[in-house]
């Protein structure tokens, strides 16, 4: 299968009625026929569609940030200082805007737009209704709430599908795979957003399918779990069998069963995919608590998951583009495609450059050094300049090491980008929770062993005598690296205490490009939005809704 084939999609927000049409331009309701939900393949073929329902469908998107993994998750990436950007379009340049950054000599580069700090600018510019689509806060809810009412659909309409073969798996794996998507959009939710609505109705249209009832981010994470337990409770019904393998086959696009993803005969199974949602569960307790406030129970909870989570040899989920784009472009529809070469959307910043050891083959085969630093629209922001640039791994001559991770390959179906948790990701938060349990040699084990599957070539820092301190800067450079460009730096930053402590000791450029390596960033970043103003105003907080607004 080359193309996505899909029925017509509900494209809905929680409460986005269709009354906001004329701000937005929501293509809603283009609802499947009930007929072809009444049908196995009709149901199957819907659920194939929840990777554009959820990753790609909203409009009006930006053509230049674009959908959901460029777009909406170049906002963290922007956030999580791996990337910058000059560019203006829906304000992502501003998104990503640290309030200032000190040099080394003493200037102070301040936030040149206005409002000049991030926070000002996103209450008083961006998250306001009359904005639109040029509303940067708005898109990971729109998507996610989107996925959520595809997800309520199939599990709305499933008990009158009449199934051949085996019938009680592929009902079963069309649940698990609803439930394992609901419990993924609250994820997002609750990990990004001060309050969401938890909605188990299909349809949102003119408040049917939605309510006012406005939750704390903390509910919508249990709400998430919920869902990966209900997941979780059918898969471990379920075996692989022929009919199992031809659902799975039928849910998730041939070219998506690659590398990670599978392969043309093989699919998750129920044993990988309970591991993935092991992996998930760890992921919700972890980003969305600080460092400082993590407590013994909740390392346990994470040792306990992670014990039980992604092995090395398990399909995961993932995506990769085609020749036609049905899902990802090629070369725009990642943060890695729009960060690729020298004159793209996203730049590498400095930071992550800094984060690599001498010797890591990763640097090496994945970036290099431009012959003048670019400095671009100095107007725009104040940490973008960057003298280095991502290297395409697809381009003849630049192919590099096959046996060391690539982060950009723009060649249709050539990087493979994770939709959710993955092995590298389960062994840091394993050897995180290590660490801060004083198993200190455990977890640095666990660093090495993922330097040495992604090709890393660095010398083992286990059994060197490292301090504790030095074992944590070990672990904060791995998730930075190892992990990057899956939808992780701005959690991280977040839950280390940068937002409001920024950076010392960093790589940073001035409007001139001479460089400072022990400068100060004060990024003063929003930690979790909002609820998006187009929401609130088609959908306002009923009596007895928590709050809605950060009160930071």
């Amino acid at each position: 299968m080359n193309t996505l084939k899909i029925v017509a999609l509900t494209l809905v927000f929680a409460g986005f009625i269709t009354s906001c049409k004329e701000q937005l331009d929501v293509k809603n309701p283009n609802q499947p026929s009930p007929d072809a939900l009444r049908t196995e393949s009709g149901m199957i073929s819907y659920g194939e569609g929840f990777y554009l329902t959820g990753f790609r469908d909203v409009k009006y998107y930006d053509g230049v940030p674009g959908y959901f993994w460029s777009g909406a998750i170049g906002n963290h990436e922007l956030m999580g200082d791996v990337i910058g950007t000059d560019i203006a379009n829906v304000f992502i340049n501003q998104i990503g805007c640290p309030d200032q950054v000190k040099l080394d000599d003493g200037t102070v580069l301040l936030n040149p737009n206005s409002p000049n700090k991030q926070i000002d600018f996103i209450r008083i510019t961006a998250n306001v209704n009359s904005t639109g689509f040029q509303n940067s806060t708005y898109y990971e809810w729109a998507y996610m709430y989107n996925m959520n009412n595809a997800a309520n659909t199939i599990l709305a309409n499933i008990e009158a599908v009449t199934f051949t073969g085996d019938a009680a798996t592929k009902k079963g794996a069309l649940k698990a795979w609803a439930y394992w998507w609901k419990g993924y959009a609250y994820s997002r939710i609750g990990s990004m957003y001060y309050a969401g609505i938890i909605n188990d109705k299909a349809n949102g249209e003119v408040l049917s399918g939605t309510n006012g009832n406005y939750v704390a981010k903390e509910a919508i994470i249990t709400e998430a779990n919920k869902n990966f337990d209900e997941a979780a409770k059918i898969l471990a019904g379920l075996t692989v069998n022929a009919d199992y393998t031809a659902t799975l086959q039928g849910l998730i696009p041939s070219f998506n069963r690659v590398g990670k993803g599978g392969s043309a005969s093989a699919v998750i199974s129920p044993a990988m995919w309970i591991r993935n949602i092991n992996t998930m569960k760890a992921r919700n307790i972890l980003v969305n608590t600080r460092v400082a406030s993590m407590t013994a129970a909740q390392w346990a909870d994470i040792l306990t998951l992670t014990n039980a989570g992604i092995q090395a040899s398990d399909f995961v989920f993932t995506g990769r583009s085609n020749a036609t784009g049905d899902f990802l472009s090629p070369t725009s529809g990642t943060v890695s495609g729009k960060t690729t070469g020298s004159n793209n959307t996203y730049k590498i910043s400095e930071r992550l450059i800094q984060d690599f050891k001498t010797g890591d083959l990763r640097f090496t085969n994945n970036f290099k050094q431009r012959a003048s630093a670019y400095i671009g629209e100095t107007s725009r922001g104040n940490s973008f300049f960057t003298r280095f640039d991502l290297v395409n791994r697809g381009a003849a001559g630049s192919e590099g090491n096959p046996s060391v991770i690539s982060f950009s390959n723009t060649n249709a179906g050539g990087y493979e980008l994770y939709l959710a948790s993955s092995y590298e990701e389960n062994q840091l938060m394993k050897a995180e929770a290590l660490i801060y349990t004083g198993k200190t040699e455990d977890g640095l084990a666990l660093i090495d062993e993922v330097r040495k599957s992604q090709g890393a070539g660095l010398e083992a820092v286990a059994g060197t005598g490292l301090t504790l301190d030095a074992a944590k800067e070990e672990l904060r450079r791995e998730r930075r690296i190892g992990l990057l460009f899956r939808a992780l730096s701005f959690y991280d930053a977040r839950r280390w205490g940068l937002l409001e402590a920024g950076r010392t000791g960093a790589v940073a450029l001035s409007r001139t490009g001479a460089v400072s390596r022990n400068a100060t960033i004060t990024y003063g970043y929003l930690d979790y939005w909002d609820v998006p103003d187009n929401e609130i105003a088609y959908n306002p907080p009923a009596a007895g809704s928590a709050a809605t607004k950060n009160p930071k």
